[in-house]
């Protein structure tokens, strides 16, 4: 029987893979629910540039906090590996190393924010309405900086143990508390803008504090005791670091290209980047989806390498493979059949409206451009092998820039084009990273 139609047969990995994907999946899918909910809120004020400020102040933060991703991406990794090899002792280390990161690197970027958003808003060049309450809407976002991070290192530890329930809730309860916060503030409250970002803050502490809950509870299920004065040496450090160190720069480069893509939109005019926003939003809510099924090829890979088990290996990741596909095609007919009722939902601005139905066939050819650069993801974060996702994601950069350069006299259109070709080639990239790996064995060797 052929090797790929037989891991697809095999039913308990189906179980084992939905098992985590589907609560991560809603979870993941309550994120994009909160900037779809703040687009609806703010878009229905009377002015675009109240919906631009949520836009750019949102991809401000995004970008500042994205950039950190390492700390779930490396806690779940990490974990993972430790879990597969039943070392209580090893997954209490990799937490308290993931929120002592967490902590130092809120206090020093939060110093850094301030100068660094000065000098990105004025890159943009934006109205003076919509520079002031861009600014409000980041300061405040700060302040919820900490919890935010921390929330990272708590979800990618408690689903590197396989545990997909504590992600769940803790997301679920960040990110509805935010929704009806927002709804509360902004139009109950009548506080626009600044309400957004408040109704935010006191949803990434709440999070927060539930997360440092179920991560309590989840170490009775690994007894262990970890060697806490080896965290005062270099050598225990080393291995994280150095992961987190390469999937940094990966996430400075993917939050570069969303940044460009707001700071050219930016230049285009204020229903510009409000409509790309709004289409970005489509975007979120296919990525967070995918994604759930890339967190169970984490979980799943980096179990299947510290017990050194390689058809486990092999059936995770056809079956992964398989229904992120299948969910790809999905997106794809929803966005191209009925994107405008996406549109609609978020904003009632004709004009902004106007242009984002314009481009809403580049919105439907993304989850299908970039659904292999999601899965692969899962592998190489599974397998802690971060070198490869650094160089897939600066070699795609290094070829969107030109382009993006080369297709401004394309206006907007040139800009997706840049976009969709910066997804394709991540994607390629990190296949033949894969491909090569597999020739030669090198994934459970790993």
């Amino acid at each position: 029987m052929n090797p790929l139609h037989d891991a697809w047969r095999d039913t308990a990995t189906h179980r084992r893979v939905w098992a985590l994907a589907g609560p991560m999946i809603l979870s993941n899918l309550s994120v994009p629910l909160v900037t779809l909910v703040d687009s609806a809120v703010v878009g229905h004020l009377p002015h675009a540039h109240q919906l631009a400020a949520v836009a750019v102040g949102s991809t401000l933060y995004v970008m500042l906090v994205a950039s950190l991703g390492f700390l779930r991406m490396g806690s779940t990794g990490f974990a993972a590996q430790a879990a597969g090899r039943a070392d209580g002792g090893a997954l209490r280390r990799v937490l308290a190393q993931g929120l002592l990161l967490a902590l130092g690197l809120a206090l020093l970027l939060g110093l850094l924010a301030l100068p660094l958003s000065r000098s990105a808003l004025a890159l943009m060049n934006p109205s003076a309405a919509l520079d002031d309450l861009t600014r409000t809407f980041f300061h405040t976002r700060l302040l919820g900086l900490p919890a935010a991070l921390a929330n990272y290192a708590l979800v990618g530890w408690l689903l590197g143990t396989q545990n997909a329930r504590g992600p769940l809730a803790i997301l679920l309860t960040t990110n509805l508390c935010n929704i009806v916060l927002a709804v509360w503030f902004v139009l109950g409250l009548d506080w626009g803008v600044a309400g957004a970002a408040r109704a935010a803050v006191i949803a990434e502490w709440s999070g927060a504090a539930l997360g440092l809950y179920l991560a309590r509870g989840a170490l009775g299920r690994f007894p262990g005791r970890p060697d806490w004065p080896a965290l005062r040496r270099w050598a225990a450090w080393r291995p994280l670091l150095t992961v987190n160190r390469d999937i940094f720069i990966r996430s400075l480069a993917l939050q570069a290209v969303f940044f460009l893509m707001t700071v050219q939109g930016a230049r285009l005019g204020d229903a510009t980047v409000a409509a790309n926003a709004l289409l970005l939003n489509g975007l979120l809510l296919c990525a967070y989806a995918l994604d759930g099924l890339a967190h169970a090829l984490e979980a799943l890979c980096g179990h299947a390498i510290g017990a050194a088990d390689r058809q486990a290996l092999r059936r995770t990741l056809v079956v992964a493979g398989g229904w992120s596909l299948l969910a790809s095609l999905v997106f794809a007919a929803a966005f191209l059949l009925r994107g405008d009722l996406l549109v609609d939902l978020q904003s009632d601005i004709a004009e902004v409206r106007q242009v984002a139905y314009r481009y809403l066939p580049y919105l439907a050819l993304l989850p299908l451009v970039a659904v292999w650069s999601y899965l692969l993801d899962g592998l190489f974060i599974g397998a802690t092998r971060a070198r490869e996702m650094r160089d897939a994601m600066l070699g795609a950069l290094a070829v969107a820039l030109p382009l993006g350069w080369l297709l401004q006299g394309l206006g907007n259109h040139g800009l997706w084009l840049a976009f969709l070709a910066f997804m394709a080639v991540r994607g390629v990239w990190l296949g033949g990273f894969a491909w090569r790996l597999a020739c030669r064995d090198g994934w459970v060797g790993s």
